[in-house]
């Protein structure tokens, strides 16, 4: 498993030593500061997966810090360690986001099994093929699946179709107790009602017309592990009653079978639809949702992560290009700049059938925007969205100066050679212009969150 560095912020130079020298021997990467305003540096630069400070510093105390990590960072877990265990200010700094107050002194031990609790993995390892997480929403998300991977709550995953959900569910499975053993993913909407009962509970031999041998179910098949019912909302009613009667009972009954079967089984559920709209019009049973609903997770649509576009794209640039054989092959910026742009209807699984056929159209090694061949109508949509919604900010210079860049690249289609040409500027002026827009909103986004 991959581990990002842990953050030690703490102004005493010989107790910052010795933590440091805990974290190394225990194998993790350290990276150390000895105040608040050098952490946030740190945090610009480098993805970390836990700051562990100090309370008593100065200029700025713990506390503050604790502010501005969880303002620009709200994924972020944060330990506090003070010399005073004043019980009021322990419990201010947990309802602020803290995940644990420590008292000096502690023991190595007790750090180092707080380290563990809380230390978040890492979001991005493409070539294993994990969760890809550059915005802040999207990483909010995932920490949130990192705390209940530890557990054998059920888990509801929900969100658009082609957002990621199975993605997300592997993701939990992998960072769980069970991630020695199988996971299992049955989709219930591709399965035919007459075959999905016998395929998820299991059959015995004679059970039915064809039933020649004896057969496991999904759920046989994912003991001690993970099971995964995909868009379990398009389950069959009659079906539902008896897959709630297996998550109630723990155990389960082939088709035919006289003898239960107890299971040790951990179920993901996930749905593109809305579950208590689907309840309260009776296509699901309210009994069955919330015994799925133990631990909801939303993942947001690709529109509202845009920080994640490019890197997804890259991505599947490099596994798409390998499988093609086209070594070599990039994304310009002004194609960057128009997927960022556009609205993705059809999330990370559209992503990937544009990126496709780009590689396909695209007689080099880069990807421009006219490779893209996305719909026209739509990106001017959504480039009049975000002009639209510069416009409603106030109004001074620099923000005049965005509209009409954003404007302009607009109206040639995302070019950003013909719009430093009606711009007046550089090709190197407007990339510098865009990054800046870029990180701006990335910052307004984290602070959102």
């Amino acid at each position: 498993m991959n581990m990002l560095p842990v953050l030690i912020v703490e102004d005493d130079r010989d107790l910052r030593e010795a933590l440091c020298d805990t974290l190394a021997l225990a194998g993790y990467e350290v990276l150390e500061v000895a105040d608040g305003a050098s952490a946030l540096q740190i945090l610009q630069r480098r993805q970390v997966g836990l700051v562990v400070s100090d309370v008593q510093m100065e200029p700025m105390d713990g506390h503050a810090l604790l502010q501005e990590i969880k303002r620009g960072y709200p994924y972020l877990p944060v330990l506090l360690m003070t010399a005073y265990g004043v019980i009021d200010r322990a419990v201010a700094a947990m309802r602020a986001g803290a995940c644990n107050y420590l008292t000096k002194p502690f023991e190595p031990e007790k750090l180092l099994a707080e380290v563990a609790r809380y230390m978040l993995p890492a979001f991005l390892d493409e070539g294993r093929g994990e969760v890809i997480a550059h915005d802040p929403r999207t990483r909010e998300m995932l920490s949130l699946a990192q705390r209940v991977a530890a557990t054998n709550a059920t888990v509801m995953i929900t969100g658009e179709s082609g957002v990621g959900k199975e993605i997300v569910a592997r993701y939990i499975h992998r960072y769980s107790p069970r991630a020695a053993h199988a996971f299992v993913a049955l989709n219930c909407a591709a399965i035919p009602e007459n075959l999905l009962e016998s395929i998820l509970f299991g059959h015995e031999k004679g059970a039915f017309t064809g039933a020649a041998q004896p057969q496991m179910g999904k759920f046989e098949q994912a003991q001690n592990g993970t099971l995964l019912l995909d868009e379990v909302s398009e389950m069959p009613l009659p079906l539902q009653a008896k897959l709630l009667r297996v998550l109630q009972e723990r155990e389960v009954e082939r088709v035919g079978g006289k003898r239960p079967i107890v299971l040790d089984v951990r179920v993901i559920a996930t749905s593109n639809r809305n579950m208590e709209a689907a309840v309260t019009a009776g296509q699901f049973r309210e009994d069955l949702y919330y015994r799925l609903n133990v631990f909801p997770l939303l993942i947001p649509p690709l529109r509202e992560r845009r920080l994640d576009i490019v890197p997804l794209a890259k991505h599947f640039i490099q596994r798409l290009a390998a499988e093609m054989n086209r070594h070599g092959v990039a994304l310009s910026a002004a194609a960057g700049e128009q997927l960022t742009l556009y609205s993705w209807p059809g999330n990370i699984r559209e992503l990937e059938n544009v990126i496709q056929r780009a590689i396909i159209l695209a007689p080099g090694g880069l990807l421009e925007a006219e490779h893209l061949l996305l719909p026209r109508l739509s990106a001017e949509k959504d480039a009049a969205r975000v002009v639209a919604e510069v416009e409603a900010a106030p109004v001074d210079m620099k923000s005049l100066e965005r509209a009409h860049i954003l404007e302009t690249l607009a109206t040639v289609n995302g070019s950003r050679k013909l719009a430093a040409q009606k711009l007046g500027i550089s090709e190197r002026t407007l990339r510098y212009k865009l990054q800046q827009y870029r990180n701006e909103e990335a910052r307004g986004g984290a602070a959102d969150a």
